[in-house]
This record gives structure tokens, C-alpha cells and sequence, in this order.
């Protein structure tokens, strides 16, 4: 359970009882029972599809309920619009970010209140404003005249977050704030939310992070199919048990079972020799053989995504060699890489801005890595293309209709369709860059165990996540990455979180079983 500083006011700041969201015959949230009560953080739960967005975008007012009662604090209240809803102290950080990228991070942190002098914008008190925001979030080393588009996603997050901090609100909203950050950039939103709430704040904390929950929620509430399941102090249940209500099924079967270890280590059927790229990867040298899953491990941003848009023709000025089937191969592009004989595969890691076209339709995007296939002269055979479609949604449970945009989906079916965007192409080998960001345990699972169906059926994976438990779990071996550089290479029972935090901090010496020097 957290560690509040200051007792939690028993009296709600927000409630909301028996709010039903319809769009026509469809019902997107049947129960939205929840209470909300300041110096608190209360943590909802629940699988994609469970109607925590239907339910924060009515806190929001972005949405108009169909039926029920929200009160804010003691009175009965219906937001119609946003901008409503941040007057009476209700503000959202929503997972798409709101940012404008062509502005600087000043004009959208104060994009809706600016500071005026005669009438203009006073331009030194918006920056002055700003400068005070990044340094409440953490972020001080952020220039508020840059421009958004400039920044990592990581750093747009953290605007993000103080952008809204500046709307002063009563009641902060948070949905997966934390899922594009960076391990650092997770710090500093955790004690920021520890300070705020001592403030005596009230925090709407939405997250499938089980770490993060067990290490700052008071109060938790779980949904499922559309309704609320139950509300509880945190620590009263176990994690099986919250689980459980989630997704009717317990924690323990999370990851599939590896098989055992090849007594000769297999030839690779992909592999980097040497490779370099400007101060981001230096003599990187690492295999992946067919049927094999290898983690991409180490703290953030230590080239595991460069190594990946390396390996996948991204990045120009490559140094080293690329090997593939023992034959040197020259990924030219992504085109190249794709095509025969390299079959590459890259699933990025914003499903958002590098993965989807999110007004395309779902079917459009599924066959978008391989529209040259279904060609038959200057037309495209749409017949096969639907049945190809079709099937691809069957194998990844897609559930949505073919023929609405993917924008209208949940994150979790969201990046279903990223990863079997490119499933189409029959991938040799699958580069994966944090696949199961923001996406719940369910899916989480149902990833895992197609990871691993590939890597039986003759697909080479090299999967980089920032998530500990997936690499000891999923993967065969782990490399570890430190400044550009493959520090260590962990196999069998020597990938432990101890042994991948040692490799990644540099802490020296002892052997963990079977773990070998890089």
C-alpha cells in the first residue's frame, strides 16, 4: 500500500453512481460506480475494453452520460464539455497526447489561458510560466521554447503532464501517463504524485503497471465487460486476486513455458558484426537464430532502439555488417528489409504515430506492409486481400469491426493490429520495440503466447521492452545494452532481474549461473 503523508478525506471529492454510456445498440459502460476523495489516489483497473476510457472521458466532460448520477462535491453535476470540466477543477491527461507539435512547449503548455499585457500575449510570462511547470514536473532541463515536435516521447509525456498541472486542478486524471516514459521520467511523476497528494490533491490514477499501483495507490477499483467490479484499499486483495477480477484468470499463467535449451547453440539466422552508428551503437555483435526469442535489455535509451531501426535499414551512416542465412545483406530501407530474403519485421514503439494510420480503417492498416501482394496488374485483387484480412483478425482476436477507423479501438486491439500489420508479411525475423505499452494484462498474455507460437513455428525474435518481468519470462536470452555497447549476455536460469539491474548499472561481479560475458 501507498505511503500517504496525510489521512485521506473521507468525504468524496467526485462520485459517480450507476453511470451507463450507450452509442445506439452498443453499451460501452454499463456500471460506472466510482469515488474519488481528495489527498487520495485512487487506481482503476481493468483490461482494454473494460470502460475505464468511457468512464475518465465522462469525468472529463467529453462525453454526455446516457443514465446515472455524478456529484462533485456533494452536487449532482453534468460537465458538457471539457473546457467545463477544467473550470470546476477536473482535469485529464489523456494517453493520446494533446500536444501541437509545431508549437513550442510554452505556447502549449499555456495554449487555453496565455498571460496577456495590453491585450497580446505576454510572451516572457508564458515562458516564465512554463519554466515554473517543467520544474514542478521534474523536467527543468526542458527549453520552453523548443519545439514539441522536437522532443522524445518521453519528454511530450512530462509537458503533457504539466501542461495539465497548470490548469490547477482538484481532481488530476492520469490514463497511462506513465507508459511512454522513461525509467527516469517515471521516477519523477511517482514523487510528484506523492508530493501532490500530501497536498492534499485527489488523483485518478489509470495504469496496467502492477508495480507502479502497488506503489502509490490508497484505493483501487476494478472494471470489467463494461462494469464496476469492486472498489477496495489497496493491499487488502493480492495481486491473483485483482487479476482474477480482471480477466477471470490468475497471474501464474502469465508467461508460456519456454522450451528447453538446445544442447549446440543454434546458428544465428540473423546477426549484427560490429555494428556502429554515430555515438549510439558502438561494436554492437549479436545473433538471433530461427526459433529463438532474445531480449533487448538495460535502461532506457541505451541504443536497443537504434540497434532495431539499424537492423531494419532506418538509419543511415550503419558501420559493420549484417548478416543474414551467413551471407552479408545491405538493408537499403525498410523496403528492402522486408522483402526476400531478409523478411524483416519492425513493430515500432508509439503504435500511434509510427505504427497506424488511425483514420485509415482497421482492414486498411492490416494490409498496408503488404498491399504488393494482392496486386494483379495495375488493380488489387480485393477478394484475396479480404480473406487475408480476415484471417489475420481471427489469428490476433481482433476485436472490432474491419471497416471502422482504428482510432475507434481500444489501445489493446490497437496494437493487435500493429503487430498483425505485420504478421501479413510472413516475417523471417521480428523486431519488436516495447510491445505491450499500455495495453492490459489480457492482451498482454495473448501477445506472449503468439511470441512464443512464431518462435516455435521457425520466426526469429529480437524484442526489446522496458519491462523486466517480460524478459525473464518470455525470453531465451537477454543482452544486455550500456552506452551503445552489448555489455552482457544472460541465458537460461542466469536471467534474473538481479543479474539484468547488475549488468545495466555496471555493477560488478558475481557470476549468475549461466550468464556469459558479451
Amino acid at each position: 500500500m501507498s505511503d500517504a503523508t496525510t489521512a485521506v478525506d473521507a468525504r468524496p471529492l467526485l462520485e459517480l453512481q450507476g453511470v451507463v454510456k450507450r452509442f445506439g445498440p452498443v453499451t460501452a459502460l454499463a456500471d460506472g460506480t466510482l469515488c474519488c476523495r481528495p489527498g487520495s489516489i485512487h487506481a482503476v483497473m481493468g483490461e482494454n475494453g473494460a470502460g475505464k476510457s468511457t468512464l475518465i472521458k465522462i469525468m472529463a466532460g467529453v462525453l454526455s452520460p446516457t443514465e446515472g448520477i455524478m456529484r462533485l462535491d456533494g452536487r449532482e453535476i453534468a460537465f458538457s464539455s471539457p473546457a467545463e470540466a477544467q473550470r470546476h477543477g477536473v482535469v485529464c491527461v489523456f494517453q493520446e497526447l494533446s500536444l501541437m507539435p509545431d508549437l513550442s512547449v510554452a505556447d502549449n503548455i499555456g495554449i487555453t489561458a496565455p498571460p496577456r499585457r495590453w491585450g497580446l500575449i505576454d510572451r516572457g510570462a508564458q515562458l516564465a510560466e512554463a519554466r515554473r511547470l517543467l520544474r514542478l514536473v521534474g523536467c527543468d532541463d526542458i527549453d520552453g521554447r523548443e519545439r514539441v515536435r522536437d522532443l522524445p516521447l518521453s519528454r511530450r509525456q512530462m509537458v503533457e503532464i504539466a501542461k495539465a498541472l497548470g490548469r490547477k486542478p482538484r481532481l488530476l486524471i492520469l490514463d497511462e501517463a506513465t507508459s511512454a516514459l522513461t525509467a527516469d521520467d517515471v521516477g519523477r511523476v511517482v514523487a510528484l504524485l506523492k508530493r501532490l497528494r500530501a497536498e492534499g490533491m485527489c488523483i485518478l490514477y489509470i495504469s496496467h503497471r502492477m508495480h507502479e499501483i502497488r506503489e502509490l495507490a490508497d484505493e483501487c477499483s476494478v472494471f470489467a465487460n463494461g462494469r464496476h467490479v469492486a472498489s477496495f484499499p489497496f493491499g487488502s486483495r493480492t495481486e491473483d486476486e485483482i487479476v482474477r477480477m480482471m480477466i477471470g484468470r490468475p497471474l501464474s499463467q502469465m508467461y508460456p513455458p519456454k522450451p528447453p535449451a538446445p544442447r549446440v547453440a543454434p546458428a544465428p539466422l540473423l546477426e549484427a558484426r560490429r555494428l556502429g552508428w554515430e555515438n549510439r551503437l558502438r561494436d554492437v555483435s549479436l545473433g538471433v537464430a530461427a526459433g529463438e526469442i532474445v531480449g533487448l535489455g538495460g535502461l532506457d535509451g541505451q541504443g536497443q532502439r537504434e540497434f532495431l531501426l539499424a537492423l531494419f535499414g532506418c538509419l543511415s551512416g550503419v558501420t559493420g555488417e549484417i548478416v543474414m542465412d551467413g551471407s552479408p545483406v545491405s538493408p537499403r530501407g525498410p523496403r528492402t528489409a522486408k522483402a526476400d530474403p531478409m523478411r524483416l519485421a519492425l513493430v515500432p514503439e508509439d503504435r500511434k504515430t509510427e505504427g497506424l494510420m488511425l483514420p485509415m480503417t482497421v482492414a486498411e492498416n492490416l494490409s498496408a506492409a503488404t498491399l504488393s501482394r494482392w496486386r494483379r496488374g495495375p488493380l488489387i485483387d480485393n477478394r484475396r486481400e479480404r480473406q487475408a484480412i480476415e484471417e489475420m483478425q481471427r489469428r490476433m482476436q481482433i476485436k472490432a469491426v474491419l471497416d471502422l477507423p482504428v482510432a475507434t479501438l481500444s489501445g489493446g486491439n490497437q496494437q493487435k493490429v500493429a503487430i498483425g500489420k505485420w504478421l501479413m508479411l510472413g516475417p523471417r525475423v521480428l523486431l519488436l520495440c516495447d510491445p505491450t505499452r499500455g495495453i492490459d494484462v489480457g492482451t498482454k498474455q495473448e501477445i506472449y503466447r503468439l511470441l512464443r507460437e512464431l518462435a516455435d513455428a521457425g520466426t526469429a525474435v529480437l524484442l526489446y521492452t522496458t519491462d523486466y518481468d517480460e524478459l525473464i519470462g518470455l525470453c531465451d536470452r537477454v543482452a544486455i545494452f550500456r552506452d551503445g555497447h552489448v555489455v552482457r549476455t544472460l541465458e537460461g536460469d542466469g536471467i534474473t532481474e538481479e543479474a539484468i539491474l547488475s549488468g545495466a548499472l555496471a555493477m560488478g561481479g558475481a557470476d549468475h549461473g549461466t550468464e556469459r560475458a558479451a
